[in-house]
């Protein structure tokens, strides 16, 4: 079995205090709008300058993809032309580490007729800036239906929770990423006949429950 045992990603923490200037710098602690911003910003900027130019500069340097494998993001999409329309998306959750540094957004996409969900992963380094580091997503049958507000929450904050790792079976690529507080994590498995599950946890003060867990088939033979 192929595992990839992400390590934590070494995000310092703004200093809590400091005079207004420093504001932008501080952990997002209790702000997950500013994930949910990021995913907006993100889908707009797919409509004003190209869908793949979106996801080239919003991209994490460790960002992932699965197409339907894992792939390195910056480097498949080097060479991605932008189509001619553009995919689009609104976040309907979002779920955030105890200290802002992370969060994971879900929601639903469209273009022309189909639809579908996806899920991104979102890193804060310590300067402020926001880049996704994982994304992926899946067609529907019945599209998701908007929520009446965005749903959000948080970790809860105190003692760390251990890092479990379930095994898979032979050959499945798998991927466990932290948040550096270990609050939030982020398992990827892509199996070898191109099926995959993407599942995000919280920590909720006992355990680290699974917020989301999206499941996508493999893709049809021709």
């Amino acid at each position: 079995m192929r595992r990839l045992l992400a390590a934590t990603l070494g995000l310092a923490l703004a200093g809590c205090a400091g005079p207004p200037g420093e504001l932008r710098n501080r952990p997002l602690a209790v702000n997950p709008s500013a994930f949910i911003a990021a995913e907006i910003a993100f889908a707009r900027l797919a409509q004003e300058k190209g869908q793949w130019t979106a996801f080239r500069e919003t991209a994490h340097p460790d960002a992932v993809m699965f197409v339907p494998g894992r792939v390195k993001a910056r480097d498949w999409l080097k060479t991605r032309a932008d189509p001619a329309e553009a995919v689009k998306w609104q976040p309907h959750a979002v779920y955030v580490s105890c200290d802002g540094n992370a969060g994971a957004t879900t929601g639903a996409w469209q273009k022309g007729p189909a639809n579908g969900y996806f899920t991104t992963v979102w890193l804060r380094d310590d300067k402020g800036r926001i880049s996704w580091v994982l994304d992926h997503g899946d067609t529907l049958v019945d599209p998701r239906p908007a929520p009446d507000f965005i749903a959000s929450k948080l970790a809860v904050c105190g003692s760390r929770p251990a890092v479990s790792i379930d095994a898979e079976g032979e050959d499945e690529d798998m991927a466990v990423s932290l948040a550096p507080d270990q609050t939030l994590s982020w398992t990827s498995i892509v199996r070898t006949d191109g099926s995959r599950r993407i599942a995000v946890r919280l920590w909720d003060g006992k355990e680290m429950a699974t917020v989301i867990d999206d499941r996508v088939a493999a893709p049809k033979r021709p």
